[in-house]
């Protein structure tokens, strides 16, 4: 009876199990299954809005079209448009013109030309392509010249990825349809293709870039903000989206591309490639854009960031094939990483979580031997030297005695062999190697966050040894020689 009671009340477990489980499944599946109807109710329902405003939007589009032809032919009699450059009215109204008379080359020739006016441009470029009769078509000609291949020649050391992608941004507010918004672009199919034929022949140029470790970040920048503004971002594509992501990870706008390019769902293995690679910086701004920092906690991240920088410098002090590149080199690597930790945790408000004023005492400490070491060697004021012509010192009462006589000419050469000093450093070589990259083979950045490595000021050429007619210890200037401070760390 015992044993059949405890097999009873086993079996009778077992089955209060699997009803729960099944319940559970059920609940779940029926969860699902609203949720479901929920999502293709609200799909129905945007697509018959978008039909039903296809005719408004088509209506409002041939007005607007006929406003642009008469204000295009009215503007061809005015050659002198009104207003000051310098001034933002006069400077939207040059841009209009460009754009009434379907002038894409002058607009790009106006906007390469006023880097300086930035942001200014970037206020009044949409309202002057919204005057566009087709703004897409507009935009693709006014870039031609420099995507998807520069085709400037001699001057294309002038990088103007900021103006294309500048003009590229501009665009989307010109071409958002009037009734329904962002989610349909006014963009013709003639132009889509085009701007696919586009596409195509920037990524077969990549081979003549080198591939994709060679290729600029400005022109992957203007690639991908291309696929954006044109809705041609293609599926399966992610995974060359996706290096081109990581080459140029440290692009400030990169995480934002990332996610409109359909890369959120590959961001978690994206991050964790950043931190292998040692840019922890980069992958905070990941995990920022992506709400990963659960997963990825920043300060840790901050933290072995500024532990690497602080072994590269360490790496470059201790390497004796720099004995004579410039001492303050590594102490130039530190400043930048502790100066982009700094903004980093300023926009992100880690202040409780990771104290600045640390990094701000070591920052002050760097720049305090970075002065001391740029001070000249004093030189004492009882000790005369003519170092500058190798020639005689004269007496030191020479201009009181009235029988002192001082020879205005060097005295004869005599053969003095210059002494070897040891304790003078090595000579400085001309043309000093470039510093390892802090991230392996990857470019460093020279944008925004300032903590890449940066490179050597030059020196000057090897110290030569003392002249023939010099004395032994006055070949230096001041008769002492030089002293390289190594930065304490």
């Amino acid at each position: 009876m015992t044993g059949c009671t405890l097999m009873w009340k086993e079996l009778s477990d077992h089955i209060s199990s699997l009803e729960a489980n099944l319940m559970r499944q059920s609940e779940a599946l029926k969860r699902k299954i609203e949720a479901l109807d929920s999502e293709t109710k609200t799909s129905l329902d945007s697509l018959k809005k978008r039909e039903l405003s296809i005719d408004d939007s088509v209506k409002i589009a041939v007005n607007r079209v006929e406003l642009l032809k008469k204000d295009a032919l009215k503007t061809l009699n005015d050659d002198n448009p009104d207003g000051e450059v310098d001034n933002g009215d006069g400077l939207l109204q040059i841009l209009k013109s460009t754009c009434l008379r379907m002038e894409p080359k002058e607009f790009w020739n106006f906007v390469s030309g006023r880097k300086k006016d930035i942001e200014l441009l970037r206020e009044k470029i949409p309202e002057a392509l919204s005057e566009c009769i087709d703004p897409a078509k507009f935009v693709m000609e006014a870039i031609s010249e420099v995507f998807p291949v520069d085709k400037r020649g001699n001057e294309r050391g002038n990088d103007l990825g900021w103006a294309c992608v500048l003009v590229l941004e501009s665009l989307i507010p010109a071409v958002v349809d009037p009734v329904i918004g962002k989610s349909r672009m006014l963009i013709t199919r003639s132009v889509k293709e085009k701007a696919k034929e586009i596409a195509e022949t920037w990524k077969r140029s990549l081979e003549e870039r080198g591939g994709i470790d060679n290729v600029k970040t400005p022109d992957v920048h203007t690639f991908f903000q291309h696929l954006i503004t044109f809705g041609i971002v293609n599926e399966e594509e992610l995974d060359l989206y996706r290096k081109l992501v990581i080459g140029s990870a440290w692009r400030k706008q990169m995480p934002k591309l990332a996610v409109s390019l359909g890369l959120g769902d590959k961001m978690p293995d994206m991050i964790e490639e950043l931190i292998s690679k040692g840019q922890q910086l980069d992958a905070v701004h990941f995990t920022y854009e992506v709400g990963l920092v659960d997963r990825f906690p920043p300060v840790p991240l901050l933290k072995a960031f500024l532990k690497d920088a602080k072994k590269a410098a360490s790496s470059i002090l201790e390497d004796p094939n720099n004995a004579g590149r410039a001492a303050q080199l590594p102490a130039r690597k530190e400043q930048s990483a502790l100066r982009a930790v700094m903004k980093c945790i300023e926009e992100y408000k880690l202040e409780a979580e990771l104290p600045p004023e640390n990094l701000k005492k070591r920052l002050e400490q760097l720049e305090k031997t970075k002065t001391e070491k740029r001070k000249p060697a004093a030189v004492p004021a009882n000790k005369r030297t003519r170092a500058s012509n190798g020639g005689p010192m004269p007496p030191a009462k020479a201009g009181r005695s009235t029988n002192a006589y001082v020879s205005s000419f060097a005295a004869p050469p005599s053969i003095v062999r210059s002494p070897s000093h040891p304790q003078y450093p090595a000579a400085v070589p001309a043309y000093p190697s470039p510093p390892p990259a802090m991230y392996g083979t990857q470019t460093p950045p020279t944008c925004p966050y300032m903590y890449s490595p940066e490179a050597a000021p030059q020196l000057a050429g090897s110290y030569p040894g003392a002249p023939m007619n010099y004395p032994a210890y006055g070949g230096y200037g001041n008769g002492i020689a030089p002293a390289y401070q190594q930065a304490y760390y």
